[in-house]
């Protein structure tokens, strides 16, 4: 009985943020398949206290972005359901081998003095062992730049920061032993080896960024 009340309230929440998600759509563009990466030498601050930007985390082969947070349940789960951050380990073991940077961008700016502040992000990415950058983008910036538009959002990016993939991690955020698309990885090592990536686009699905509204 809770697993079909999680799953009714959270396809609600979805048809929400959907609508939400499509007026951040209209002010910000999201970026097309083909397009550079705007911000490249955006400098960000990360859970390490370094300043990062797009051009120093990039790899060889490109880089993988992935607008994230601390506590949206498509990123952490909830009851009856994994949460797509379970896959970030994976993905980072799959970017080490095929030469891609990896970063988590969290652009909650609505919420820094809270869930989503550098020592909250801090104390997640130690709980979780993040084996990616994460940074704060201040006031939102790259986000709007990006058009991202939910927790998460994927941008993969070639040797050439030109976007190639952009979208979902997979096609079920609730367990991953029940997988059946793994859009992303295959993306990543499609990427790697010179092959065509297909598809290049996916429905994202998941919490809105919380942008600080203009006055």
């Amino acid at each position: 009985m809770k697993r079909k009340f999680y799953a009714t309230a959270l396809a609600s929440l979805a048809i929400v943020l959907a609508s939400i998600g499509a007026q951040a759509q209209d002010q910000y563009p999201v970026l097309e398949i083909g397009a550079a990466a705007p911000m490249q030498d955006y400098k960000m601050k990360s859970v390490n206290d370094r300043e990062l930007s797009l051009a120093d985390m990039k790899q060889e082969n490109g880089l993988l972005v992935i607008f994230s947070c601390n506590t949206c349940p498509f990123v952490v789960g909830a009851e009856g359901s994994e949460g797509w951050e379970n896959r970030y380990r994976e993905l980072a073991v799959t970017a080490g081998g095929t030469k891609l940077g990896f970063v988590l961008v969290n652009s909650n700016e609505a919420k820094r003095s809270g869930d989503d502040s550098m020592e909250a992000m801090k104390a997640h990415a130690k709980e979780k062992a993040y084996r990616a950058h994460y940074v704060v983008d201040a006031n939102s910036e790259l986000a709007n730049a990006f058009g991202a538009r939910t927790t998460p959002h994927v941008f993969l990016f070639d040797k050439d920061m030109n976007l190639v993939y952009k979208g979902a991690i997979d096609d079920n955020h609730e367990k991953a032993s029940e997988v059946k698309e793994h859009w992303l990885q295959t993306a990543m090592k499609n990427l790697a080896a010179g092959k065509a990536i297909s598809p290049d686009a996916t429905k994202n699905l998941g919490c809105s960024i919380k942008r600080v509204k203009a006055e």
